[in-house]
């Protein structure tokens, strides 16, 4: 049986998500092919052509978007206030789309998009790779295996110690620009709570601005009580000079400590690629395996240390071209990411004026 030709994909945005993220991850899954690169950057043009001889760039989406019968599936990873508007003419022109999280900066948005994916037929998805960490791999795992019993707390921080802000559109007040930490890392927080636990139906939370010269929120923390009972308390922040544990969920039979990020992102960033044949990918020591016990502090060796699953970021554009198809599910919906913004606005709503918010 002859194997189908390849997906052709277009990425628009070529900075730190497309380059670092979505070209090499879309690069290593077989049935994908990455055939053009949107950035007006010569610099970032000549990168990528230097890393995918393949590929061509282009200056603008329009250029793309005139070549929409030639590709399968146009990725966006441009700045957030982009996304709407690119994917809205994306799917216009026929082209299913994946759009970097947040999809939207409101969960009308979100569904709005939703809404028109459905009406063209067409597959709308929202890149939330953190679904495929290693160490919220390994939770879900203990979680359907009953090692935890019944979850009771649900404990996440994703915290950076960076006390001179960088500039940039993330950093930027402007509201037009959906930056801050409670958009960016908080997508991620809450969009793990939400696949782990359900959905909430109370969001309190606390966003200040620490950084000297900062401009929008670089120190937030959401409570979410959840429909199932359990509670999750989430923190993201660039101003942990201590970095607390990435996860800590305690339940009725046992309690799980994990510290340290994802190697993934550091691999990446390094230029290391998934499938080189001279390396392991998504694997971390064994001096970094997270605990699971009882009565006893993870610190002082209580409990038992925990393998902990290889990272699998090229499992989400797997999962993607299967989608396309017709082989499987759509990865993340834009739906489950209107979800996570219903919480993302009502953290918004709830450091403002100081209440509870109930959904």
């Amino acid at each position: 049986m002859t194997a189908a030709p390849p997906l052709r994909v277009g990425l628009i945005g070529y900075g730190l998500a497309g380059s670092v993220f979505h070209a090499p991850l879309i690069a290593a899954v077989e049935g994908l092919a990455l055939d053009t690169v949107v950035t007006s950057d010569p610099e970032r043009q000549a990168r990528a052509e230097a890393e995918f001889p393949d590929v061509r760039t282009v200056a603008g989406p329009d250029e793309l978007f005139d070549r929409s019968a030639e590709l399968d599936l146009v990725v966006i990873a441009s700045p957030n206030r982009t996304h709407v508007p690119l994917a809205t003419t994306a799917l216009k022109a026929g082209l299913p789309v994946v759009v970097d999280k947040p999809v939207a900066g409101t969960a009308a948005e979100a569904r709005e998009l939703a809404a028109l994916a459905e009406e063209q037929g067409l597959l709308l998805s929202v890149f939330q790779n953190r679904r495929w960490d290693n160490d919220f791999l390994t939770l879900r795992g203990l979680l359907e295996d009953g090692s935890l019993g019944d979850p009771w707390r649900f404990e996440s921080r994703f915290e950076r110690w960076r006390p001179q802000p960088k500039g940039g559109w993330r950093e930027s007040g402007d509201p037009a620009e959906i930056g801050g930490l409670l958009y960016d890392l908080g997508s991620h927080v809450v969009d793990q709570a939400l696949v782990l636990f359900g959905p909430a139906t109370e969001v309190y939370a606390e966003s200040v601005i620490r950084r000297s010269g900062a401009e929008t929120d670089d120190d937030t923390f959401i409570a979410l009580t959840h429909a199932s009972g359990v509670r999750s308390h989430l923190y993201v922040s660039a101003t942990a000079a201590q970095l607390g544990p990435r996860f800590r969920v305690l339940g009725s039979k046992a309690g799980y400590v994990k510290y340290g990020l994802d190697p993934q992102e550091d691999a990446l960033r390094a230029g290391r690629r998934p499938g080189a044949p001279d390396q392991a990918w998504g694997l971390e020591p064994e001096s970094r395996y997270g605990r699971l016990g009882a009565g006893e502090s993870p610190v002082t060796g209580g409990g038992r240390a925990v393998p902990t699953l290889p990272g699998d970021y090229p499992a989400y554009y797997a999962a993607v071209a299967r989608a396309l198809r017709g082989e499987g599910p759509n990865p993340v919906t834009a739906l489950e990411a209107a979800a996570a913004l219903d919480i993302l606005e009502a953290a918004r709503r709830s450091a403002r004026d100081k209440v509870t918010v109930t959904l």
